[in-house]
């Protein structure tokens, strides 16, 4: 069950609805067990995703989880350079200054000339 670190509204709704959150949480484990693509792979998705919802907790998270499964902060930039045609540029700016709040906490962020 996913409950590392979670933002304390996630820790409420656990509390108050736990069969809720355990089948919501089942059913996320269940859509990364079915299917070819690795862990890596899986979680950089998850980040295309939600840099496309414009989701900044979920890019935070999807970043950070990226990162454990091994993505190098060159495949997270690659995602938002992907993203960029199909959701626009005010949308990828902002996902980047998200993926880089992470970044920078875990001091990977890319330095730019």
């Amino acid at each position: 069950m996913i409950t590392d670190n979670l933002p304390k509204p996630y820790e409420t709704f656990m509390q108050r609805f736990p069969n809720v959150w355990k089948a919501y949480n089942e059913m996320g484990q269940a859509a990364h067990a079915e299917g070819p693509l690795d862990q890596k792979a899986r979680e950089l998705v998850k980040l295309a995703i939600a840099v496309s919802a414009r989701y900044e907790g979920a890019v935070h998270s999807a970043t950070r989880k990226a990162l454990a499964a091994g993505a190098t902060p060159e495949e997270i930039y690659q995602v938002l350079l992907l993203a960029l045609p199909t959701v626009g540029f005010p949308t990828t700016v902002a996902a980047m200054t998200w993926v880089d709040d992470i970044l920078e906490n875990a001091k990977l962020a890319r330095q730019w000339p």
